[in-house]
């Protein structure tokens, strides 16, 4: 199987690690060879934040070039539009609507750029956006944007139920259980 990739793109804080972990989890117990990189970027709240992983029969670097992500998987649109370059042709962008200024924005340095999934799809791209944030505190946590994203994702590959359920169950914490299976199935339902 040829090697896959995905980027989990975001801002520090909205829970990247736990959705990069989980689809470690969910990868390997599905038996692939799968390669998660460290985070890179600035990971206290605000930073631009971004993993990588890949997986197929042998994945000997987790490091993704331009033009090579299948797919990208972004906790906010801004993070989405700045790494699509990394995208394929015929990749795939699943996307929070949320919009978190940078820096600049806040500082009246720059503009919030309008019009995003327009002009991403404008490149070629192929633009799943979906308002995560809305659905994550539908069930009951605004922290849970990244179980909304991955139920969403899950629409993306052919593995069983049970295989994301386990791959929750073992990678979310007890007492925040219920809540994260509520998030990961509002996303999967959207």
């Amino acid at each position: 199987m040829e090697t896959k990739n995905i980027m989990i793109v975001g801002v520090g804080g909205q829970g990247s690690l736990l959705a990069s972990k989980l689809l470690g989890h969910l990868l390997m117990e599905q038996g692939y060879d799968v390669k998660v990189s460290e985070v890179h970027g600035m990971s206290q709240r605000g930073g631009s934040v971004v993993t990588y992983v890949r997986y197929g029969d042998k994945v000997y670097s987790p490091v993704i070039d331009k033009g090579e992500a299948h797919c990208i998987v972004s906790f906010e649109l801004l993070e989405a539009a700045r790494w699509l370059e990394y995208l394929r042709p015929d990749g795939q962008i699943v996307t929070s609507t949320q919009q978190i200024d940078p820096m600049p924005v806040i500082t009246g340095a720059a503009a919030y750029p309008e019009d995003l999934v327009v002009k991403m799809q404008a490149a070629g791209a192929k633009v799943d956006a979906l308002d995560c944030l809305a659905l994550a505190e539908e069930a009951g946590s605004s922290k849970a944007v990244n179980l909304v994203l991955m139920g969403r994702l899950s629409h993306y590959f052919d593995f069983p139920e049970e295989a994301w359920q386990e791959a929750i169950e073992a990678c979310v914490p007890p007492k925040f259980l219920e809540l994260n299976k509520k998030a990961f199935a509002l996303g999967q339902k959207a």
